[in-house]
């Protein structure tokens, strides 16, 4: 197999408020285009950010989705979700939440209630994963998945493990379900561990330092909290950690399909944005109490 390089590495911009909760760097699509990346056609990124204690929990209010799902991946504070569609819940450290928009819902995200009188460190990962066309109109549904739910595997020598959210780490599969090939995984390395990864070449491939330093392909030092894009030449990189480190990694075959977004709806073309706006204006996407 030969070496999958890095295209390049980005680090976070100018920090931004998504509602009052979430306080993100967003490296698709502002770095990376969506097609670039596709199915991961959106990745905010909140560091760690200690918000104070109040009695009124901080996020985001009712809004609507289409065509695309939302997935949450929570490393420290609590998450409180709930949609038009029945599904919500709430997640926490090492837990994933992953709701499929589909043919539209509304939904509302905040730090969970108890979480936010006490206040502390908040770092969360949400990508919008795209929909392939004949599933955009899908039926709406909701993947609540706890951190001992993730399939958990030993790396040799008792230097780390990968926890599979998604897809597939040496035939071992991750528990959520999706509707295009994606893998997606949190590698909890020690200092000095070294694993290798491997994914089809024509799969856009990206990773994230949530904690810690690491090297790739024994020349790339990589900070945290930065972004790693890899080339689509070659399958397979190296991973060295420098110091203990968590490291997301995102890797999924293109949609290929044409890709029209606006706001909080992702479908193939003009037309089905202006029919998804009529149908959010007539009440189609039903009811969430603010």
């Amino acid at each position: 197999m030969k070496t999958k390089n890095i295209e390049k590495i980005i680090q976070p911009g100018t920090p931004h408020f998504v509602g009052d909760g979430f306080r993100v760097h967003n490296f698709i699509p502002s770095n990376i285009r969506m097609k670039r990346m596709d199915p991961f056609i959106m990745m905010d990124y909140n560091e760690t950010y200690n918000f104070p204690p109040t009695d009124k929990p901080k996020g985001v209010g009712v809004h609507p989705h289409r065509g695309f799902e939302t997935v949450t991946i929570a490393y420290k504070g609590k998450i409180e979700h709930a949609d038009s569609a029945g599904g919500g819940g709430i997640i926490g450290e090492g837990d994933v939440q992953w709701m499929t928009a589909a043919s539209g819902v509304l939904h509302k995200e905040f730090h969970e209630t108890e979480w936010s009188k006490t206040g502390g460190e908040f770092q969360m990962v949400q990508l919008w994963v795209n929909l392939p066309a004949k599933h955009k109109m899908s039926p709406p549904k909701y993947q609540a998945i706890t951190h001992k739910q993730l399939t958990k595997v030993a790396l040799p020598n008792n230097v780390g493990h990968v926890e599979v959210i998604a897809g597939n780490y040496n035939d071992n599969i991750g528990p959520a379900t999706t509707f295009s090939p994606i893998n997606l995984y949190n590698l909890k390395l020690n200092k000095g561990a070294v694993t290798q990864l491997s994914f089809p070449a024509n799969y856009n491939t990206a990773l994230v330092t949530i904690q810690g330093y690491v090297n790739i392909n024994s020349k790339n030092t990589v900070k945290q909290d930065h972004l790693v894009l890899f080339d689509n030449v070659g399958e397979t990189f190296t991973i060295n950690a420098l110091e203990d480190a968590t490291v997301l990694v995102l890797s999924g075959e293109p949609i290929q399909e044409p890709i029209a977004a606006y706001g909080p709806f992702v479908m193939n073309n003009q037309q089905e944005l202006v029919q998804a706006f009529e149908d959010f204006n007539t009440g189609k996407f039903g009811y969430l109490e603010e």
